[in-house]
C-alpha cells in the first residue's frame, strides 16, 4: 500500500513538473508571438506615420534625408572641367580619398548636350552635393543641367549642397554679370525661355549658399583641408545614430514625457527625470536628446555632472566660472572660450532657442551654476536635469518632473535577452534558465543589461554552472553600481540601508514593505 501511495506522489510531482514545464513553453511562445506582432503593429505605425500628419510633438515626420535612404555616394561634385580639373579639384579629390570619402567620377559617362539618366541617379543618390564654381562654369549647357538637377534635390529631398567660389564673384553669379553674365548669355542662345528660367533660378540659388571663397585664401592647400575636414564632419553627422537599436520601452517613455516637454510652446522649461540608479533616466535623457535636439538653434549634453564638478557644492567662485567654461564650449563647440565673469552665460544664451541636458545632477548649486533660471535662455528652450534626488528639484522650483519607474516583467525580460541574445527573445532552449536569471535582478535596467552582457556567448551548460554563483555573489560591475549610489546617500539613509540589510535579510520584499508602511518609516 506504502509502495502505492509513494508512486502515485511520484506520478503527482512529475506531472506538477511536466505542467510546470509546458506553462514556461508557452510563455516563451506566448512572448515570440507577442515580439512578432509588436513588430509588424511598429513597422506599421512608422509607415503610417510617415505619410500621415502626426499630431505627437515628438513623433514629427522625418526629414527628407530619411535614413531609409539608400547612398551610392558621399559626394556629387559639379564642376566646369577645363577650368579646375587639373588643378583645385585634383587636389580636393586627392583629400577626400585621403579622409575616406567616396566621390562620384563622371569620367566613364558620355557627355553631351543634356545630361542623362546615370548622371541624375548619380546626383540623387549622393549625400552631399559639391559646386565647383569657375569662371566659364555657366559656358556648359551640361554643367547648368547638373547645377538645376543637384538644386532640386536639395528643395525636394533635403541634400547637401556646398559651394566653393574659384577665382569668381558670387554676385556675378547670383546675377549673371562680368564675364560669367556673358559666357552664361552665350549658353542660353537658342534655348527656351523655361529652360533659361531654370538655369537662372539654380545660379541665384546657389550663389546664396555660403561657401569657401579662393580669393579669401592665401593657401589653398589650407582651404582644401578644411573643406575635406568640413565635408567628413558633415558625413558623420548625418549618419544615422544606431546608439539606440534594440531600446525596450522608450516609445513609452517617450510619450509620457510628451506633456512635460510641450516644444510646442514658447516658453523656457525645465524638466526634470527622476529615479533611482540604473533605472534609464541617463539613456531617456539621450535618446531624448537624439530626437529632438535639431529643432533647436543650439544644444548639449553635460554628462556626470556629479563626478565632475563636486566643488559646486561648496560654492566656489571658481567652480561655477570653470563648469560654465565647459558648458559654453560644448554648447558653441569652442575648445577656447573664454568666461570673464558669471553673467556670460546669460547674454550669449537669452536669445538662444537651446535644447539642454544636465546629467546626474546631485546638489542644487550646480544648477545654480549651470541654469540657475529660465530667463537665462531664449524663448522655447528646454533644460532636461536627470538626478536621483526630487529634492534637488524641488528646491530649485522644478514642477515638471518625470518619475521613471521600473519596466514591467515583460520588459524587464526583453532588456535582459536584448543582451544575452542580441534580441528579444531567448534562443532555444534558454527560456526556463533566462526567466531565473532576470528574475535576480530585480527589473533594475542596469543590473539586467550587466547579467545579460555577462552570460553572452556562454554555452548552455555554461549558463547552468553560472547560475548558483550569480545567486550568492554579486557581479563586479552591479556591486560597484550598488556601493556607488549607497556612497551618495545622507548619513541618516546609509543607517537605514545597513538595518534593512541586517535585520530583514531573506525575508520577502513585500513583507519588510509592509513592515516598515506600518512603522510610518516609508
Amino acid at each position: 500500500m506504502g509502495s502505492v501511495m509513494s508512486l502515485s506522489s511520484s506520478k503527482r510531482k512529475a506531472t506538477s513538473q511536466d505542467v510546470e514545464s509546458v506553462k514556461r513553453q508557452k510563455i516563451c511562445l506566448t512572448n515570440r508571438v507577442v515580439n512578432v506582432a509588436a513588430a509588424a503593429f511598429t513597422k506599421f505605425r512608422f509607415q503610417q506615420d510617415n505619410k500621415d500628419t502626426i499630431s505627437s510633438v515628438l513623433a514629427l515626420p522625418c526629414p527628407p534625408t530619411s535614413v531609409s535612404r539608400i547612398w551610392k555616394h558621399h559626394v556629387f561634385p559639379s564642376f566646369h572641367g577645363e577650368d579646375v580639373r587639373k588643378t583645385i579639384l585634383s587636389h580636393i579629390l586627392e583629400s577626400f580619398r585621403r579622409k575616406g570619402i567616396d566621390t562620384f567620377s563622371d569620367n566613364n559617362i558620355e557627355r553631351s548636350k543634356s545630361i542623362g539618366l546615370e548622371l541624375k541617379e548619380a546626383i540623387r543618390g549622393s549625400k552631399i552635393a559639391i559646386v565647383l564654381l569657375s569662371k566659364n562654369y555657366a559656358s556648359s549647357s551640361w554643367c547648368l543641367d547638373e547645377l538645376a538637377e543637384i538644386m532640386k534635390c536639395r528643395e525636394l529631398l533635403g541634400q547637401i549642397v556646398m559651394t566653393i567660389f574659384y577665382e569668381v564673384d558670387p554676385t556675378d553669379i547670383k546675377k549673371q554679370t562680368g564675364d560669367f553674365g556673358k559666357a552664361f548669355k552665350k549658353t542660353c542662345n537658342g534655348k527656351t525661355k523655361e529652360h533659361v528660367e531654370r538655369w537662372r533660378k539654380a545660379l541665384e540659388d546657389v550663389a546664396t549658399i555660403t561657401g569657401e571663397h579662393s580669393r579669401n585664401w592665401r593657401n589653398e592647400a589650407a582651404m582644401i583641408e578644411k573643406i575635406a575636414t568640413n565635408v567628413s564632419n558633415m558625413l558623420n553627422s548625418c549618419t544615422p545614430s544606431r546608439d539606440f537599436d534594440g531600446l525596450v520601452g522608450m516609445r513609452a517613455h517617450m510619450d509620457r514625457m510628451e506633456h512635460l516637454l510641450r516644444l510646442d510652446l514658447d516658453e523656457v522649461r525645465m524638466i526634470g527625470i527622476w529615479g533611482p540608479p540604473g533605472i534609464g533616466k541617463t539613456t531617456i535623457a539621450r535618446f531624448l536628446f537624439n530626437q529632438v535636439s535639431d529643432r533647436f538653434q543650439l544644444s548639449a549634453i553635460i554628462v556626470n555632472i556629479r563626478g565632475i564638478y563636486p566643488r559646486l557644492r561648496l560654492d566656489e567662485y571658481s567652480a561655477q566660472m570653470e563648469v560654465q567654461q565647459k558648458m559654453l564650449s560644448t554648447i558653441f563647440s569652442q575648445k577656447d572660450i573664454i568666461v570673464p565673469n558669471l553673467g556670460v552665460v546669460q547674454e550669449r544664451l537669452k536669445d538662444k532657442k537651446v535644447f539642454l541636458v544636465l546629467d546626474e545632477v546631485d546638489h542644487i548649486r550646480q544648477l545654480d551654476a549651470l541654469a540657475k533660471e529660465t530667463r537665462w535662455f531664449g524663448p522655447g528652450s528646454r533644460i532636461i536635469i536627470t538626478t536621483e534626488d526630487v529634492r534637488v528639484l524641488n528646491a530649485h522650483r522644478i514642477n515638471h518632473v518625470y518619475k521613471v519607474k521600473f519596466p514591467s516583467s515583460d520588459e524587464a525580460f526583453q532588456i535582459f535577452c536584448m543582451n544575452a541574445f542580441g534580441q528579444k527573445q531567448p534562443h532555444e532552449g534558454f527560456c526556463k534558465l533566462a526567466w531565473e536569471v532576470m528574475a535576480l535582478a530585480g527589473n533594475l535596467p542596469l543590473g539586467l543589461k550587466v547579467l545579460g552582457s555577462a552570460l553572452r556567448g556562454m554555452s548552455k551548460p555554461e549558463w547552468e554552472r553560472t547560475l548558483p554563483k550569480i545567486k550568492y555573489c554579486l557581479d563586479g560591475e552591479i556591486k560597484s553600481i550598488i556601493k556607488f549610489s549607497f556612497d551618495a546617500l545622507c548619513d541618516e539613509d546609509k543607517d537605514l540601508f545597513l538595518y534593512i540589510a541586517c535585520f530583514f535579510n531573506g525575508i520577502k520584499l513585500h513583507k519588510w514593505k509592509g513592515f516598515l508602511q506600518r512603522s510610518s518609516w516609508m
